[in-house]
């Protein structure tokens, strides 16, 4: 087997784990708020990705070389993660991976005034024709269409490519251990302040399916970083758009959900432009910094390091994110 076929094939596993880490997301959304899910979820991760963290026997300080950018980063994962599990909670599956999708869009954009990026005519078109796929999904003005819902999904999507595009811009000065442990205990500390007014009694079942989500989130990591080591960025990137047909199917087999014309449309307008941009950003003439390629990580949640920050210290024992 092909490096390359075996980097899509991990890919696709990496996103089949996300998915079905979703998928607990949103039955625990079902009960439970968003931040004592978060919690939880969190709690459970905890132990492994502290083992991840210690092996980190780099000298220096956890002080963050660009406090002001890390302060905003971190905030924004934590948002992220908390406006996309309202989002599943609240929405068809297959909706919320629809506009999630327009994190490459959104990324593209935020990269011309935050990274210098020159965005020619035709990436210029595709993120505006991405754009336009995200309002068929959304259908603002229609009675039953737009909800607050929709408008956590796309916030999540807006916050979680400024996070991304942060880290981009400052990863190459900070440790790692720090742009992965500063939203980890953000989110730990922000959630759990929450508690006395959100807590509901869990039964050991729910308790154990925080620990479930913990296990999928850490099996995607790892497959992810695997695809990634193996086959080129162009390749494992638009992987991704799997998930689409897995939210399809679970939403019907889990929930009773069925894709509508405006999400399957709109989803197969911003998958196309996303996937464009992502040839695109391949030919290094066409683009210098490659924001949508160098973002590894799926919409971070606050709960789990960042993909890109694993890989950049599995592969190279450096300090680089």
């Amino acid at each position: 087997m092909s490096p390359t076929l075996r980097g899509a094939l991990l890919s696709l596993a990496a996103f089949a784990a996300y998915a079905t880490h979703d998928v607990v997301v949103k039955y625990l959304g079902g009960t439970y708020s968003a931040f004592q899910t978060m919690f939880f979820a969190g709690l459970m991760g905890f132990p492994l990705v502290t083992v991840l963290l210690l092996s980190d026997r780099k000298d220096g300080t956890l002080i963050p070389r660009h406090p002001w950018w890390t302060a905003i980063r971190t905030v924004s994962a934590v948002v992220t993660g908390v406006m996309g599990f309202y989002a599943f909670s609240v929405l068809p599956m297959a909706t919320c991976y629809a506009i999630f999708f327009a994190m490459p869009l959104l990324i593209t954009l935020m990269a011309i005034p935050m990274l210098g990026e020159k965005v020619g005519i035709r990436r210029g078109i595709a993120v505006i024709v991405g754009l336009l796929g995200v309002l068929i999904v959304l259908r603002p003005g229609s009675g039953d269409g737009f909800s607050l819902g929709h408008l956590a999904a796309l916030g999540a999507a807006t916050t979680g490519s400024l996070s991304s595009i942060i880290v981009r811009k400052i990863g190459r000065d900070e440790r790692s251990v720090v742009l992965m442990l500063y939203p980890m205990v953000l989110t730990f500390v922000a959630t759990g302040a929450t508690m006395p007014f959100v807590y509901q009694p869990m039964p050991v079942e729910d308790l154990a399916l925080t620990a479930v989500m913990a296990f999928l989130g850490m099996i995607g990591a790892l497959a992810s970083i695997a695809a990634y080591r193996i086959a080129a960025a162009v390749i494992v990137a638009p992987m991704q758009y799997s998930q689409i047909i897995w939210a399809a199917l679970y939403g019907w087999l889990f929930f009773n959900e069925t894709v509508d014309f405006y999400t399957a449309v709109g989803s197969a307008v911003i998958i196309a432009s996303g996937i464009y941009i992502v040839l695109r950003e391949s030919t290094p003439s066409i683009s210098q910094n490659r924001p949508v390629l160098e973002n590894r990580s799926r919409w971070e949640i606050g709960t789990l390091p960042r993909i890109s920050s694993w890989l950049k210290r599995f592969d190279r024992g450096g300090d680089q994110a």
